[in-house]
């Protein structure tokens, strides 16, 4: 079956495999030979077994290669299911837009509506005929395309052939781009009315300013429009080639056989380099944006640059987000944001490290006429967690939520296939899930303190606001039962 195509958007705007934390991986060990190691087998564990200690995680035996156009290819032998998923992850985002914004959504999304011989309907009748799912998106770092499959030689292999055919050789219909220009369009006239993408857009904007990572993934409604066939086409031979790809490939098959897969969707790509990597963004000046909007509430939008994928301080950071503002009910912005005033249906806060300097954003709604004192009430939080870091409660609470989540980040074969792409993308050690949990467990409230200090300050945010401007009221003070309960659910 192929999936429903649209426009993919990460969190905030922004994009990426999520690797524990978008986010957020599994125990790996490298091995660039075959294996005839049996697969392991994957049992339930009771709560009584379990008896405090945290569930077993999976661990994954990951090979890996290059094919001879200088793909690099991981991959996890995995017999369970009688299926395979792959992905390939190029770096064809929209930071590589390189001054024509959308054209990296508008390749990805083309992909899958014509070859040789087969339009739009035809390819998706060719997978869902052989059972066979097909997938794309494309972010600011990365486009991806996806294929799940059963593994069966007569199955397996038409679905390759047609696979190889999108991703390599797609025909870019002229009827096909007018219809997806057509839908990004009245996606652009419908963000008019959402002040959340609004603020969103402004804020990448103010944060990364003549950066790639500024503009919208899917361009915008003035740089649309002029996208030809011949720019997708020079777009997709350029940033679609064999050497700027990362295949992640797991399930029943053996390493001599998925030798042969990626050696298949390699040599049916565009022949090329790797394209070279994106600048690094230079710090904003801090301040605050307001955009007037109608609304009974106000989203509140606070950022700065964070970090990228590689940073040593990736560990420490992640607990240290976890009790500030990532872990849901119990950190320390929900707790005092929502459960002791009642100001916001949610609050959170979360970096995303990409391939340079990803943001570090907090964000929520609020009633209009508090929101001034709510941003103020923010950034005391934030200032007063730099200064005092977690307790070591929090902290071992942090480490205990991740050591209980861990085991879901390769609970499937499509969970395991994203962190592999991940891996690859951002070449992290094949060792680097192992790592970071070994790593969590050790570190300590300093560290996390040290690692907060280092890479955030409350009075550095760029703020962006979208709402009504009206007369601010004081906010109540913090109780254990507030009188007035957050609305019920979000606007927009």
């Amino acid at each position: 079956m192929s999936e429903c195509k649209g426009m993919h958007y990460s969190r905030f705007g922004m994009g990426a495999l999520a690797v524990l934390g978008l986010f957020t991986m599994f125990s790996a060990q490298a091995d660039s030979s075959p294996t005839d190691a049996p697969a392991t087998a994957y049992n339930l564990q009771s709560l009584k077994e379990l008896d405090g200690k945290p569930p077993a995680h999976r661990t994954v035996n990951i090979q890996t290669w290059k094919t001879a156009e200088g793909a690099k290819v991981l991959f996890v032998e995995a017999r369970e299911l009688p299926m395979f998923d792959m992905r390939l992850i190029f770096a064809a985002g929209s930071s590589h837009d390189q001054g024509t914004p959308g054209i990296a959504v508008l390749t990805n999304a083309m992909l899958n509506e014509g070859v040789a011989g087969k339009n739009v309907s035809a390819i998706a009748e060719g997978f869902d005929g052989l059972g066979a799912n097909f997938g794309n998106g494309a972010y600011r770092d990365m486009a991806l395309a996806s294929l799940r499959s059963l593994s069966a030689v007569d199955k397996r292999e038409p679905a390759l052939k047609l696979f190889a055919d999108v991703v390599g050789k797609p025909t870019f219909p002229q009827d096909s781009l007018t219809r997806i220009k057509n839908q990004l369009l009245a996606g652009f006239e419908y963000q008019k009315q959402n002040p959340g993408r609004l603020a969103g857009n402004e804020l990448f904007e103010r944060l990364y300013g003549d950066h790639p990572y500024a503009h919208p993934s899917e361009g915008t409604a003035k740089s649309v429009p002029p996208i030809s066939i011949a720019q997708l086409k020079a777009f997709h031979a350029k940033a679609y080639a064999a050497g700027n790809v990362v295949i992640a490939l797991v399930g029943d098959l053996s390493r001599a056989e998925a030798e042969a897969i990626a050696a298949q969707v390699s040599s049916s790509l565009p022949k090329g380099p790797a394209l070279p990597k994106i600048a690094e963004p230079t710090a904003p000046k801090a301040g605050e944006t307001h955009i007037n909007f109608a609304s009974k509430q106000t989203h509140l939008m606070l950022a700065q640059l964070g970090i990228d994928r590689n940073d040593p301080d990736y560990v420490a950071l992640t607990l240290g987000n976890s009790v500030l503002g990532g872990g849901g009910f119990g950190s320390r912005l929900m707790t005092e944001v929502r459960e002791k005033r009642g100001l916001t249906y949610g609050v959170s806060s979360g970096f995303t490290p990409m391939e340079v300097q990803g943001p570090f954003m907090i964000a929520l709604q609020t009633r209009a006429e508090l929101s001034v004192n709510t941003l103020k009430l923010v950034q005391d939080i934030v200032r007063e967690f730099l200064v005092t870091g977690p307790t070591q409660k929090e902290l071992d609470d942090a480490k205990r939520e991740l050591a209980g989540s861990f085991p879901l980040s390769t609970a499937s074969n499509s969970d395991i296939v994203g962190q592999l792409g991940a891996i690859g993308f951002y070449n992290l050690p094949l060792t680097f899930l192992e790592d970071f949990m070994q790593q969590a467990q050790s570190t300590t409230v300093e560290q996390v303190k040290t690692a907060m200090n280092k890479h955030l300050s409350a009075d550095k945010m760029v703020i962006v606001t979208a709402g009504p401007t009206v007369v601010q009221k004081e906010l109540p003070p913090p109780t254990d039962n507030p009188v007035e309960q957050p609305l019920g659910v979000p606007e927009h």
